[in-house]
């Protein structure tokens, strides 16, 4: 990892827009290793959520760990991604929600949650890889706002074609959102209000390359480290399917410049995407939520 990027994420006031918790994070590991070969969440088979995908989303708040996941039976709903929940005491052991799925009859995957006060917003993917935005006071029951209205620079809407993985952060300054189209690029937009999304810019901020994400990337969290951001990402170097995927670091100071940082987090034959850092007690964990949920120790 630079010197630039360990810089970025010491600063002693880390905010970690997974967790409102601060943490010192002067000794992020450059690898992480499986703490086990068992996942800590996975599939039931038989049931709703018999298959597990994409990014699922982890807050650890006043004592307690909660997951929200997509779920699947790709023999009984073949055409919905149904929504998940379960909370663990521990972080190890996982119980389901007893009114799952939380969402029934809407495709919700790929999902991540920005608290604004009492108010949890999800930023998700939809059917056809269209974002959406939902709402919920306690994070069970969720209503759909609806599909991200985002604009180009001159007020008109985005071409046709899907625009997912969407990671969104307030701040000072109003809501940003990054997303993706198709794996090829990263796009950032702003937004006051949440309503309409204008492109900073329109073209990426982040693209495809040139090592181990040469085909494809994608966001998945964002962490803002002082006067610098730390991005989360999954990308592919493989030209065919099945695809492996790692997890790695870029670090911006004002958003639209991103420098990918160091060799990725983990290796492509594990094969396991959509990752995220959190940091509890002072110890960092590196999760990975496709296609089943797995922790990560440091390597050093």
């Amino acid at each position: 990892m630079n010197s630039v990027l360990r810089a970025a994420i010491s600063a002693a006031s880390l905010l970690l827009v997974l967790s409102s918790r601060s943490a010192d994070a002067q000794n992020l590991p450059q690898s992480f290793v499986p703490a086990s070969d068992m996942p800590l969440f996975s599939g039931q088979e038989g049931e709703w959520d018999a298959l597990i995908r994409e990014r699922g989303w982890i807050m650890h708040e006043d004592g307690e760990w909660k997951l929200w996941y997509t779920g699947y039976d790709p023999d009984r709903t073949p055409s919905l991604r149904l929504l998940g929940y379960a909370t663990s005491t521990d972080g190890r052991h996982w119980t389901r929600h007893p009114r799952n799925p939380l969402i029934s009859d809407l495709w919700v995957e790929d999902m991540m949650i920005v608290r604004d006060g009492p108010t949890l917003y999800m930023f998700a993917e939809g059917a056809e890889d269209q974002a959406q935005l939902l709402k919920s006071s306690d994070g069970v029951s969720w209503t759909r706002v609806g599909t991200l209205d985002i604009r180009l620079q001159n007020g008109t809407s985005i071409p046709p074609g899907p625009f997912g993985t969407p990671v969104a952060m307030k701040d000072e300054r109003g809501w940003w959102l990054f997303y993706e189209r198709r794996d090829q690029g990263v796009w950032l937009a702003r937004s006051a209000d949440m309503k309409i999304w204008t492109n900073v810019q329109d073209e990426p901020v982040m693209r495809p390359g040139p090592d181990y994400d040469s085909q494809m990337m994608a966001m998945n969290q964002l962490i803002r480290a002082g006067d610098r951001y730390v991005a989360v990402l999954h990308g592919s170097a493989d030209t065919e399917k099945p695809r492996r995927w790692v997890t790695y670091l870029a670090e911006s100071k004002d958003l639209l410049t991103w420098s990918k940082a160091g060799a990725p987090l983990t290796v492509p034959e594990l094969n396991r995407s959509s990752g995220m850092l959190l940091n509890t007690g002072g110890r960092w964990q590196l999760f990975t939520t496709h296609a089943r949920l797995d922790t990560y120790h440091p390597a050093d």
